[in-house]
């Protein structure tokens, strides 16, 4: 999250009429990550968060809306979109398209143990499960044809020995999608990109996931390696930490197990998981947009993690 568009508590006080919300009090904007302008408000009816989008349009944000309310709606843990009154929950602020969801409460946990690795990993396959049924498709706008736009734009940025890191690693990832395994992995909504700064924890317990706004269909099993490869490392290295990364597993074992199919994919989609962020954070390092509020993240974190991915066979993902 970051602040592109600013809004001042009085746009906010008009154009907030339209919900059932009372009158607005409050409002303050969020700095961490990269994407929209978000904003914490408190109104008279509490604390909610107001997103307005700075990269999705209108045709696709009920995309990502529907999902949490699906979601919400089957127990999973996360933020319900609010309409308003004539019963939209995709809205116009300041001429781009903006929303309010509820707030969870607690706050990040971004020193997990594993008990916090468990229940994310549980409630992970939770969700999976209870998006099965949800009757809408956007593919995952980070995905294989993403990765194959954006390479060659930041390639010209790197060193040569990582730009033969890269070149190496798209030619494996291009021929590992076009293999029967990756062909054979389930497939359906993720939230791809469910770092520790996007699930809320009170104490040890888990709250709730949030900002899915990078969701789209995809494998669940790169779903699984975005969250291990953030949640479940030494950040100073990027190497798997085991306690944590065997008690993710497990979690998500218990609730949605693995297939045999999936444990023979699961190297190459941890190492696609890097590299969808390696990727990501060298555009954003090098060709920063404006913004009030907005810290580009090292991309060197995500190179070293892909480096180890290559180099490390990871734990399995179940015991027989």
């Amino acid at each position: 999250m970051a602040v592109f568009t600013p809004v001042s508590l009085d746009d906010l006080t008009s154009w907030i009429t339209q919900f059932p919300l009372g009158r607005a009090l409050a409002i303050r904007g969020i700095a961490s990550g990269i994407e929209n302008s978000n904003f914490f408000i408190t109104t008279e009816k509490g604390e909610y968060v107001l997103t307005i989008f700075e990269k999705l349009s209108f045709e696709q944000l009920p995309f990502y809306l529907k999902l949490m309310r699906h979601l919400a709606q089957r127990d999973v843990l996360v933020p319900a979109p609010i309409a308003n009154d004539k019963g939209d929950i995709v809205n116009v602020l300041h001429g781009k398209p903006a929303s309010i969801v509820t707030k969870l409460q607690g706050q990040w946990q971004l020193h997990p143990s594993p008990v916090h690795c468990a229940a994310v990993g549980g409630m992970l396959a939770k969700m999976h499960l209870a998006a099965q049924d949800f009757p809408m498709f956007q593919p995952n706008l980070r995905g294989i044809e993403w990765r194959r736009e954006t390479a060659p734009v930041v390639a010209p940025y790197l060193s040569p020995d990582n730009q033969a890191l890269l070149r190496d690693e798209m030619a494996f990832q291009d021929g590992f999608a076009a293999s029967d395994v990756y062909r054979q992995l389930a497939v359906g909504p993720i939230h791809a990109d469910l770092f520790r700064n996007n699930v809320m924890f009170d104490g040890d317990r888990l709250t709730g996931f949030f900002d899915f706004y990078f969701a789209g269909c995809d494998t669940w099993l790169f779903d699984v390696a975005v969250t291990v490869n953030d949640w479940c490392i030494d950040l100073a290295t990027g190497a798997l930490d085991m306690p944590r990364t065997r008690a993710m597993l497990d979690a998500y074992h218990a609730v949605r197990p693995f297939t045999v199919n999936e444990q023979a994919a699961w190297q190459a989609l941890l190492r696609a998981a890097a590299l969808r962020f390696w990727l990501s954070r060298l555009y954003d390092f090098h060709l920063p947009r404006d913004a009030e509020m907005l810290t580009p993240h090292d991309p060197a974190h995500f190179e070293r993690v892909l480096r180890l991915r290559i180099t490390h066979t990871p734990p399995a993902l179940f015991f027989a």
